[in-house]
């Protein structure tokens, strides 16, 4: 099933899709992304950020920063580790959501869970399938974070952030073994909580 604006167009509008990319890695902040859609003018081939490729990510990415309304949103690696991945998933989203400055009449959240707002909010299991401007989301905020990955790998090379994106991976968990904790790594995730008790 791919994506709809048909989908979308069962709430009202203005309609912002939300969603979030980074809660299983090992290192790195999770981020969100709220978009309300020109609907004028959407991307073809939008569906769920991990179902394309990297190329066809960036090249959709371009237009809808291009030509749609979108905040970011992120909750830092000790945020993640003070209140647990979930409580910092949903901070992510608020603070993506209260970025765009626009009174939305619904915003549609992938999950089952949404951010402490009085909004009305509607939570889509497999959000990133369903609906458009959620999809547009997930692509959103899976380009930045991959891209804010490849630039920490920089500052800490070695653990090939900008290939795995942060993910427990071989290479990367041979990495920590090897090189130690990063200040970027998560403390409350197993192996590293592990590693540093």
């Amino acid at each position: 099933m791919e994506p709809s604006y048909k989908f979308d167009e069962a709430y009202e509008s203005p309609i912002i899709g939300v969603d979030e990319v980074g809660r299983g890695p090992l290192a790195g902040p999770v981020i969100s992304a709220a978009i309300i859609l020109n609907k004028e003018i959407i991307p073809e081939g939008i569906n769920d950020s991990k179902k394309l490729s990297k190329k066809k990510r960036i090249i959709i990415n371009e237009q809808l920063i291009s030509h749609h309304s979108y905040a970011i949103g992120m909750a830092t690696v000790e945020e993640i580790d003070k209140i647990n991945i979930l409580q910092a998933s949903l901070l992510s989203m608020k603070r993506a959501i209260l970025g765009l400055n626009i009174a939305p009449k619904s915003i549609l959240v992938d999950g089952n869970k949404l951010p402490d707002l009085e909004y009305k909010m509607y939570p889509i299991v497999k959000g990133d399938s369903k609906s458009v401007s959620i999809a547009a989301a997930s692509i959103i905020a899976k380009v930045y974070r991959d891209k804010l990955m490849e630039d920490l790998s920089i500052q800490y090379p070695g653990y090939y952030w900008e290939k795995n994106s942060g993910y427990g991976t071989k290479q990367h968990l041979l990495a920590l073994n090897n090189l130690g904790v990063t200040p970027i790594h998560r403390k409350t995730f197993a192996p590293i909580y592990n590693m540093l008790n």
